[in-house]
């Protein structure tokens, strides 16, 4: 049962004091201001769209036809942030015994990307990562991806269709394909459900578009629906959080190298404040300014949901050493067990934007201390803490496991009879490509932290890295548990012979049963849902494979028709929800199958309706008893 709020209050004002927390670093510069409710909006999908094979254009950025002889299909313009730095060389790994053994009990496909790209009459993107927002609570499950959301029961039974990101949000369709008109670019979406407030919040990054030519403008914005009620088949009041910061829109102004994107958002909760973070690059130059830390006061959505205020804090100087802070990640608590008046973030520093070389032994904690203070108008204070962990370093792309790959394999055709002339290629391009495709590696993301969970007075986390592993060396995990009030923390690795580990994302219930989730794939797996237990004492256990996956990843992103080099982008994050004793995970695996000669059937390139012409991505959510 929760304490009452007097009760509660007394306890922060002892803990915040312990100067265990403290920690070093120097003060934040911060900003407040107040963020108006844009309007109302609810889950209502549109009807699925009718799929016709390749429409022009098919990627966003992508320029309209205007002459004959040029390729239907191009590389998409717009924000690109990647790693310069080479592969880690990869730390030995050695199995750890495990005590806690959680028993898969639901399993069952999520959003594909065609689900998403049919969405809201076909008005729609062909987009690929994915990304990964699952949250869960009170009956109800809601996945969100790059760009859509449905809502489960607790069985997974669909409680509505598809809806896409763009019009739950108030905004124009994605592309009018009937007009050409272009709406604003919705990405990396996340979701939460507070068990105190019993609100559901939806958070994407959106990025204003000019509407007749798809150019960038370089305004973007934090959008935040919070549900008007503890069920998500209700209203949501919908703001609008302007993160440019240029000085325009009641933005700070962090120099003349914005307007800035507030890249990769991600959430996170304590008793008092609701909390999203960015990474702050330039929007139209190169360089990084530093990671952002944005503090609500949670009270206020439900008791004042007309007018938000929200506290930043500009982490550019905050890092080790005075470097940015660089993916800052916000803790989630299962049940309500909070740290009184603390809110906790983890983050790495390997990566070039916190001035890394690439590899790095430590990792820093951030505290917010004092966050009863945002409900009086006032700013907690944030303060760092530097921990030495296990080395940790850039993993290498992901190989998968042999197979066909039907989109790759058409650009390489020739021969196949087509309406158009030999070649299954015809489908795709107005003018021949080369035809060197090869069955794509896949991105294992970089050292950048992922999600953050405060439980039983811990934190716990995990990110990728290289590892050594049967002599070879492969994108493997490293997982933190971290005691935030004395600045310990135990790590190790996760990884699995002759296969990779990607995107881990880490829950644990109140009781400190863990769960790592993650995507698997290699010699012996097409990239597959996995997942392993978790636990301070002993550590990860065995790789478990909650759902197998069925053909190798077969995305516009990974060929060089589409973009040389390619990148082939594979979710940027996983989920994993703690909800009582069950864990909620979520990761991207494929579940189709597809050879050439069935995708070359004309004229849809859609394998039995089991994918899209450009994309095969799916995602898998599972319930885990623990």
């Amino acid at each position: 049962m929760s304490k009452p709020l007097a009760i509660k209050m007394a306890i922060v004002l002892v803990v915040a004091g312990l100067p265990a927390v403290a920690g070093a670093g120097s003060a934040a510069a911060e900003t407040t201001r107040d963020i108006p409710a844009a309007g109302s909006t609810a889950i209502r999908p549109a009807a699925a769209g009718v799929d016709t094979g390749i429409q022009d254009p098919e990627l966003r950025g992508e320029p309209e036809e205007e002459a004959a002889g040029k390729s239907l299909i191009r590389k998409p313009q717009g924000p690109d942030r990647s790693l310069s730095h080479g592969v880690g060389r990869g730390e030995k790994f050695g199995f750890n015994p495990f005590k806690s053994n959680p028993k898969l009990a639901l399993s069952f496909q999520g959003i594909s990307h065609r689900d998403q790209r049919l969405a809201n009459g076909g008005n729609q993107f062909s987009l690929e990562p994915p990304d990964q927002g699952l949250c869960a609570g009170n009956g109800f499950v809601i996945e969100s991806v790059n760009d859509a959301l449905r809502v489960y029961d607790n069985n997974g039974a669909p409680l509505t269709g598809v809806q896409d990101l763009n019009t739950f949000y108030g905004y124009a369709p994605a592309i009018n394909r009937t007009t050409g008109e272009q709406g604003p670019f919705v990405t990396d979406p996340s979701c939460y459900y507070d068990p105190d407030i019993k609100r559901w919040f939806q958070v994407v990054l959106t990025l204003e578009v000019e509407p007749d030519s798809g150019a960038f403008t370089g305004n973007n914005t934090i959008d935040i629906a919070v549900s008007k009620t503890p069920s998500p088949l209700g209203d949501w009041t919908i703001y609008h959080m302007p993160v440019q910061d240029d000085g325009t829109q009641g933005t700070p102004n962090h120099g003349p190298l914005c307007p800035c994107i507030g890249d990769y958002p991600h959430i996170g909760a304590d008793l008092f404040g609701f909390y999203v973070t960015t990474n702050e690059y330039p929007f139209f130059d190169d360089g990084f300014i530093g990671a952002q830390i944005y503090a609500f006061p949670k009270s206020r959505f439900v008791t004042s949901p007309g007018n938000v205020s929200v506290t930043q804090y500009d982490t550019s100087t905050l890092g080790a050493g005075g470097n940015p802070g660089f993916t800052i990640w916000p803790a989630q608590s299962p049940n309500s067990q909070y740290a009184p008046g603390l809110e906790f973030f983890l983050s790495s520093d390997a990566a070039e934007e916190a001035n890394g070389t690439g590899t790095s032994n430590h990792i820093i904690q951030w505290t917010l201390t004092g966050t009863f203070l945002l409900n009086l108008g006032k700013s907690p204070k944030l303060t760092t803490r530097v921990l030495p962990v296990k080395p940790y370093s850039l993993p290498p792309r992901a190989d998968q496991k042999a197979g066909d790959f039907p989109l790759g394999q058409c650009i390489n055709d020739t021969t196949t009879a087509t309406p158009l002339g030999p070649g299954c290629w015809r489908f795709l391009f107005d003018e021949e490509p080369a035809h060197n495709e090869v069955e794509s590696t896949l991105d294992a993301n970089d050292t950048r932290m992922q999600q953050v969970y405060y439980a039983a007075g811990q934190l716990w986390a995990a990110l990728d890295t290289a590892v050594q592993v049967g002599g070879q060396t492969k994108a493997g995990i490293e997982w933190f548990v971290v005691n935030p009030f004395f600045g310990s923390a135990k790590s190790n690795y996760l990884a699995l012979a002759n296969n990779n580990l990607t995107y881990p994302a880490v829950g644990v219930t109140a009781a400190s049963k863990g769960v790592i989730a993650f995507t698997v794939a290699g010699a012996d797996h097409f990239p597959s849902a996995g997942y392993a237990s978790l636990d301070a004492v002993s550590g990860a256990g065995a790789v478990q494979i909650a759902s197998e996956g069925k053909w190798p990843q077969d995305g516009f992103s990974g060929y060089k028709a589409f973009g040389d080099p390619p990148r082939p982008r594979w979710g940027d994050y996983g989920a994993a929800v703690a909800v009582g004793n069950t864990m909620w995970i979520a990761s991207e695996y494929i579940e189709n199958s597809c050879t050439l000669a069935q995708y070359a059937q004309a004229p849809f390139l859609s394998c039995g309706s089991t994918r899209t012409a450009l994309a095969n991505w799916t995602t898998r959510i599972s319930k885990l008893t623990m």
